[in-house]
């Protein structure tokens, strides 16, 4: 019983993940370029490695964007590798999506039953905000994913009493500080 309950389990969350990933990357192009200030910020980044450090909206480097450039980096490398389009631009943040709601029902296991844990993920994914967030290129999606992963970091210092995690969680809290300031605290 507890073989067929964790096949069980392990279809029903590879399952979980493929429909999020279909709800998110299904017609993704419709919304063009999103927020045409990043997409220009992510190709930016990907001629130049100043203005991807830096989060500049042009290649010298001369003008940054209004937020911090870690949630603009995953945007860039994927222009780098796949040249612009408004697919390379907004997939890194759909994929951000379906990580977050892998973090979340990861996180919900370890405390709850399968069945609630599967349901934490599946409201996640539908939640209206969330979907649109997950298709859009704003630094949300990164900032959600960084503290989802965050929580999950602090549950489990909590359950063993090592310091690894609680490191672990400030560092994601500054790189999260590094995505949207101080909404991440």
């Amino acid at each position: 019983a507890p073989q067929a309950r964790a096949r069980w389990e392990r279809w029903a969350t590879v399952g979980l993940l493929a429909a999020t990933a279909a709800l998110y990357l299904w017609g993704l192009d419709r919304s063009g370029w999103a927020n045409g200030f990043y997409a220009a910020a992510a190709q930016a980044g990907a001629t130049s490695w100043k203005a991807f450090l830096y989060g500049a909206s042009d290649a010298p480097a001369s003008i940054t964007v209004d937020k911090p450039p870690f949630s603009l980096w995953p945007m860039a490398l994927s222009v780098r590798a796949f040249g612009l389009s408004p697919w390379s631009v907004l997939v890194p943040q759909a994929l951000m999506g379906v990580a977050t709601v892998a973090v979340v029902r990861a996180s919900v296991r370890r405390v709850a039953s399968a069945g609630a844990a599967l349901l934490a993920g599946a409201v996640l994914a539908v939640t209206p905000v969330a979907v649109l967030m997950f298709r859009y290129d704003n630094p949300d999606a990164m900032l959600v994913l960084l503290l989802s992963l965050t929580a999950a970091a602090v549950l489990r210092g909590i359950e063993d009493g090592r310091t690894r995690w609680m490191l672990l969680a400030g560092a994601l809290v500054g790189l999260a500080f590094l995505t949207k300031q101080l909404e991440a605290f």
